[in-house]
């Protein structure tokens, strides 16, 4: 028996595989969940792993592999919804001021003007960030 949620991730999984050929990253699996955290996403592998539903294929990146479904799924079930994944073109950059260095070593003052900005891709902040303003 398994749980709703490992249920949900069972399936997408295998719509995943299906689809692409390929399994969905941890945090494909943590958006299409739902879910706040990576880890979330690692218990429910490592549940259906012990069950016997999926098997990660050992020194491979993104190697899971769906070895049998619950009586439950090979019933006409409903598509497991997923948010949308929003991409920004590659040359989008931001600038965000560099605040002083971090040293190897004994800690240092930090210092009190801000250096010259460098470029970051918005795929590099976190959603909600505040960003400075010009």
């Amino acid at each position: 028996m398994l749980t709703s949620k490992q249920h949900e991730l069972l399936l997408f999984i295998r719509d995943r595989l299906g689809r692409d050929g390929i399994s969905p990253s941890f945090d494909e699996m943590r958006e299409a969940l739902d879910l706040k955290s990576k880890s979330g996403v690692h218990r429910l592998i490592s549940a259906l792993e012990e069950r016997g539903f999926i098997r990660r294929l050992a020194n491979r990146a993104r190697a899971l592999e769906v070895l049998k479904l619950p009586d439950s799924a090979t019933r006409a079930t409903a598509p497991v919804a997923t948010r949308p994944i929003i991409h920004t073109p590659a040359n989008d950059t931001l600038e965000i001021p560099m605040h002083g260095r971090i040293a190897a070593g004994t800690p240092s003052a930090s210092a009190p003007a801000a250096e010259p900005a460098g470029p970051v891709e918005p795929a590099g902040t976190a959603p909600g960030a505040a960003l400075p303003e010009d």
